[in-house]
């Protein structure tokens, strides 16, 4: 099954790439293994997927560590509270969901002790869901100049969300959007679109898509 989906997103990434005149290279696909099996992430390792999301530092925990040297990055996709930013850290090689100088500095404290680099996004806000984490757009311009005081960050992107819809359609503007917040940030990577809209985000500028559920089927 997981081969057969795989090979379905990946279609539907070469088609929003032909239809928006891009290149399917520009595209990293990030398996979401929320909620899946070890097994699972195996099979997909084995069909050539070798970047993986996870929303939870308590659940990546073991799946990390029994899959050392076989992925090549593990991406914090999750919101993400300042006491659990040291075993994000210790873990993942990228962290999404930055969205408060306050995490950004517990994160470049812990790399620090680690004599570690940490990547990281920033998450922008672009709809006005209370569930939706993200820095505004107001807050953007200043937090940027800030975040150059942090000698352990490298800052590689911006992530968001937007709500959801029944038709992808419904988030191609929120896509729009983002994509001109980014384009005036000078930071190299766009991660937005998931399993029911993530066609829509490439035709609309990201370069990065999180992809569980059409991969992987329905979690319980």
């Amino acid at each position: 099954m997981i081969r057969a989906n795989l090979e379905a997103v990946r279609e539907r990434i070469q088609r929003a790439c032909r239809r928006s005149g891009r290149d399917e290279k520009e595209i990293t696909l990030i398996g979401v293994t929320k909620k899946v099996p070890r097994e699972s992430i195996l099979e997909a390792l084995s069909c050539g997927l070798d970047c993986f999301g996870e929303s939870y530092v308590q659940e990546a925990r073991d799946k990390i560590t029994g899959l050392k040297g076989r992925v090549s990055a593990w991406h914090m996709i999750g919101r993400l509270q300042s006491n659990k930013a040291n075993r994000a850290v210790e873990l993942f090689d990228v962290v999404q969901s930055v969205d408060s100088l306050k995490l950004l500095g517990a994160i470049d404290r812990k790399a620090a002790e680690l004599r570690k680099i940490q990547d990281c996004f920033i998450e922008i806000k672009v709809s006005e869901e209370h569930s939706k984490g993200g820095l505004a757009e107001t807050g953007i311009e200043s937090f940027l100049k800030k975040t150059g005081e942090f000698k352990n960050i490298r800052l590689a992107g911006m992530m968001t969300m937007a709500p959801f819809f029944d038709s992808p359609e419904g988030a191609r503007p929120y896509f729009k959007r983002a994509r001109k917040i980014f384009e005036k940030s000078g930071l190299s990577e766009l991660s937005m679109g998931m399993s029911g809209d993530f066609e829509a985000a490439i035709e609309e500028g990201s370069t990065m898509v999180r992809v569980g559920r059409a991969i992987f089927g329905a979690r319980a």
